[in-house]
This record gives structure tokens, sequence and C-alpha cells, in this order.
């Protein structure tokens, strides 16, 4: 079992390193040195290497927010020195996602809002034609103000592109909370010239849609949850112009990211925190209370935030998502109760949250996760090490 210290004790210099009492599993912390880092982003490239991308600066919300990105390159131990890829002084750059085409360009996107204005977002992107040694200019992809993507797009056996999205919508006459956000694909039938969009029904709460092909025009998707209760799942039978409404999983969801992957052999792994709001009533809070004037606002169910983003978990399942009967916690933290739910400082500083995670090499699972707020730590370990014990890697 893996030991984890003091945050002082993380050493951004992006070596793979054997854990101490865990030998099955290597850990690296990437190379990155701002204040605060978040949302992480892997994609393994057609030639082997192993590339991320996160987003970083003084706090999530405020213009010097910038996207940056490292590779590791195919049997190399070391991540590569940070990259910056984006620096707008106006706006927040944030939730990265890669995408390399069926041609070989690998492609950024990311969200770009005004000062802690998710409803301002926009999505940009980048292209690179050498797997990410050179990249083009910046350019606009989706101009309507609130939209998000934090998952990845999808190539769907019939040629279709499928990028999974979200609508940051406020209620009318408050800030934007996250209360009415709803999820949708867009699909490409052009190789990403043009767009159409295709809204999930009843999917008001639902959002980080993550889709997989399950072939024959089968999709499957899970959702985080603005309520804090469950992870979501829907389905299309029709490549994704028709779903089935999010309905609840058994796996607990804290209103913060997941992510699920499918490995070589069909079955399914999901990274997440395995807790809800339901253990922590001294943690979870809504924003805003509700109005009583019998308008909109008092209509809709608000979103559930401060439940604790630890400990952070991997789950694997052979029924598309049904069950996940092998589990195991990756790393905890602390989740002791918040003196001040409005700090920022507070809610960020012990969190263990927005994983990604890709198939590694021989057999391997490959997972990067937002440590502290201080560090993208990167993990990886055999597959038959889910299975293999329920012991923690602690970080307090």
């Amino acid at each position: 079992m893996s030991t984890m210290g003091a945050v002082e004790q993380i050493k951004p210099d992006g070596l793979l390193r054997e854990c101490e009492d865990d030998p099955a599993r290597v850990d690296a912390y990437l190379p990155c040195e701002d204040k605060e880092t978040h949302a992480s982003f892997l994609l393994t490239l057609n030639n082997g290497d192993l590339v991320c991308a996160w987003f970083a600066g003084s706090e999530e919300g405020k213009p010097d927010v910038s996207i940056y990105f490292s590779r590791l390159s195919k049997g190399s131990d070391r991540w590569e020195g940070e990259v910056k890829l984006s620096d707008d002084p106006e706006r927040s750059e944030q939730n990265p996602v890669l995408f390399e085409t069926p041609n070989g360009e690998l492609w950024l996107l990311y969200t770009a809002q005004l000062y802690h204005g998710q409803d301002t977002s926009i999505v940009r992107r980048r292209i690179s034609r050498d797997q990410g040694a050179t990249w083009d200019p910046v350019e606009l992809l989706f101009d309507e103000p609130g939209i998000f993507i934090r998952q990845p797009m999808v190539v769907l056996d019939n040629g279709t592109w499928l990028l999974p999205v979200f609508h940051c919508r406020p209620i009318p006459g408050e800030r934007w909370h996250g209360h009415n956000d709803v999820s949708a694909v867009k699909l490409s039938s052009d190789r990403g010239k043009t767009w159409k969009e295709y809204e999930v029904p009843n999917s008001v709460g639902a959002v980080h849609m993550n889709v997989l092909d399950r072939g024959n025009g089968r999709l499957l998707a899970f959702y985080r949850s603005r309520y804090a209760d469950h992870i979501l799942r829907s389905v299309s039978t029709d490549f994704g112009q028709s779903w089935t409404a999010p309905s609840a999983t058994a796996q607990p969801n804290n209103n913060s990211s997941i992510q699920v992957s499918a490995l070589s052999d069909g079955a399914l792994v999901l990274v997440f925190n395995s807790v809800n709001a339901a253990a922590f009533a001294d943690r979870r809070y809504a924003r805003e209370n509700l109005r009583t004037d019998g308008g909109q606002a008092a209509q809709i169910r608000r979103a559930v935030w401060g439940v604790p983003r630890t400990p952070l978990s991997i789950a694997l399942s052979y029924d598309d998502g049904v069950t996940w009967p092998e589990q195991r916690d990756i790393q905890v933290g602390d989740s002791a109760p918040l003196k001040d739910p409005d700090s920022k400082a507070e809610r960020h500083g012990r969190e263990l949250s927005y994983p990604t995670v890709t198939e590694g090499p021989e057999g391997t699972i490959n997972v990067a996760f937002t440590f502290f707020r201080r560090a993208i730590k990167f993990v990886r370990f055999p597959r038959k090490w889910v299975s293999s014990g329920n012991s923690v890697a602690s970080s307090s």
C-alpha cells in the first residue's frame, strides 16, 4: 500500500516512481508549477505516446488560467516539461479535451469563460499536425455562451464524430450555479466542419456526459449529477440522435467529474469519487435558497455542492455499466467538515478529483487526477490490481 504524506512532498518532476509499499503501482506528479491545477485529460496517441492536458493558474475561473500539455513518450519513465497552449488575458481557459482524428491530426478543445461566469463559456480549438510538437493558431469552434465540454470525442463506427457537451443555463434572475444545466451531443458527418446538436431529454442536472460506442449504433452515456446522489446512465440506439432519459445507477456521485473508458476486451473502467451527499449533511449545501415568489426558480431542483471529493476509486464492469463487481480505492484524502463552505481554498484544498483514465501498455491502466489542486497526479497499475484487494493509498 502506497503512503503519501504532506503536500510538501509533491515532486512535480514527471518521474514515474515505484510505490514503496505497493510495487505493482507507479506514481508521478506531472511537471506543473502554477498555484492551482485541475481537470487533466489523458490520451494515448497512435504512436504509443501518452499525452495529458490540464488547466492551471491562480484560481479556477480567473483570467490567468491557461491550458498546459505534457507528453510521456512510449517507453519513457518521465513526463516531459509542461507546454503552455493557451493564454487569453480576458478569459479563464479550462476543461481541455484531446482528440486524435482518423487522419492523424491532434486536436485540443477547451472552454474559455469570462471571470467566474461559466455561462459565458465558449469552446476553442487548436490543431497539431505533428502529434503535439507544434500547434496551429487558436480557433473558435462553438460560439454559444454557456457551452461546456469535459469528456472525450468519439468516432462512431458509422464514421460520425460525436462530441458530448453540456449547457450552463442560469435560472432567470439569478447567477449561474449549475441548477439548470442540460446535456447534449454534437454530431458531425464531415469530420468536424459542421455540427448538429441533439439534446438529451430530461437531462437537467446531468452533466459531463461521457459517451462510449458499443457498436451498431448503440451508445452508452454516463453523467455527473448536480444533485450529488448517483452516477447517471442513458442509452442511444441510433448513433446518438436520440437518448433515453438519464437514470440513476448504483454508483454514488458527489457532483464532481467522473470518467469511463472501454478496455480492449470490452470491459468498462470507471474512475470516480465513491461518495455522495447522503452521508455528508454537514458538508452539502446549495449556493442559493429557493425563491418563494412562485417563479421559475421555485420549480427547479437545486444543485448540491460541498460533498467531499475523496476517496478516488476505480471500478470494472462486464455488463455495460449495470453492475461494477470489482472496485478499489486509488487514494483517500481528508473529508473533514468545512468551516466555511463558501471558501474555495477550503473546498478545494483536500480534493482528489476530476479523474481521467485510459488503457495502458501490457494490460495496465493509466489514471490521472487533481491532487489537492496543487498537482496533477499520474498512476499506472496492472488491471488485476483493481480486484486484488481494498488497500488504500493515504494522502493524509
